[in-house]
């Protein structure tokens, strides 16, 4: 019984001394050239042009969470659809019932005008007032 313990307690031995000595090497032998490039923000190839604080549109995260919400949802639909002969029109029902609050939600983010990727004229001057109101 003893020697299954020493077993995992050599493991682990040799586990940490692994870390350590590669730590220690690459330590030794990394290169300690810095130069100010390497402390620039880099993305995508490209060098950072203007200030990194820029506004983006709350429109972009509205329709990725509401495709992400969807999406999940969807997912469902896979081990339902594996289990649905064993668990015949109960699993139908259940089901129909799951896509029918789906179908809700789809209906209120269409209603509210979230699936809209440019914006009506109606809802930007509502917002604009809203804003003036709130300034004021």
């Amino acid at each position: 019984m003893l020697f299954n313990f020493a077993n995992v307690l050599i493991f682990l031995v040799v586990g940490c001394l692994f870390v350590v000595l590669n730590l220690t090497i690459s330590r030794l032998l990394h290169t300690k050239l810095f130069s100010g490039e390497k402390y620039i923000p880099y993305e995508c190839g490209e060098d950072p042009i203007g200030d990194t604080r820029i506004k983006f549109n709350t429109r972009f995260y509205v329709i990725a969470l509401i495709f992400l919400i969807f999406d999940v949802e969807i997912v469902f639909l896979f081990p339902w659809a594996v289990v649905f002969r064993d668990f015949g029109l109960f699993a139908f029902l259940e089901m129909l019932v799951f896509i029918t609050i789906l179908l809700v939600g789809l209906a209120y983010v269409w209603a509210k005008g979230d699936l809209e990727w440019i914006r009506s004229t109606q809802l930007e001057v509502q917002s604009v007032q809203r804003e003036e109101r709130y300034d004021n």
